[in-house]
């Protein structure tokens, strides 16, 4: 079993919001591994920048996954997230990105990142990303997208 003090929770930590950075994700054991079920984690707020613009990019995003032998501990995976604040990069490039750091770090049977981001200019931009096989009878819900209602 992971030591708390190695962890980031509970401790205060220092990180950058303008370099999303993969060393904060932290992974702890499952402790269920002789099952398959899934994890859902999701991000309503998430925030980059337009590399070209410089203007903000807002995202809902939403993480499925069925562990293997670890787990994304929540805390490490907020700071991440967080660390993309200030960076500028598309909404494709973040959203894979993401996947492919939890991919590093895990190693899951299965993983789907959905970046619904919200419209800039009139059009939204959903990305989407799967890997793996998805275990038999694992109940995944099906991601809604943010409601989006136009101005009038």
């Amino acid at each position: 079993m992971t030591k708390k003090n190695n962890l980031v929770l509970g401790k205060k930590v220092n990180y950058n919001l303008s370099n999303p950075d993969f060393k904060i994700l932290e992974a702890i054991k499952n402790p269920h591994q002789d099952y398959d079920y899934s994890i859902k984690l999701t991000c309503p707020e998430f925030t980059s920048i337009c590399p070209i613009t410089g203007q903000p990019d807002f995202a809902h995003i939403i993480i499925d996954y069925v562990p293997s032998h670890m787990i994304v501990e929540s805390k490490s995976l907020k700071l991440y997230l967080f660390s993309y604040r200030n960076h500028g990069a598309f909404h494709e490039n973040c959203t894979v990105q993401i996947a492919k750091d939890i991919i590093a770090c895990i190693n899951p049977k299965w993983l789907r990142i959905s970046g619904f981001w919200y419209p800039r200019g009139g059009i939204p931009i959903d990305v989407f990303f799967e890997k793996g096989q998805l275990p038999k009878k694992v109940f995944i819900k099906e991601n809604q997208p943010y409601q989006y209602i136009p101005r009038q």
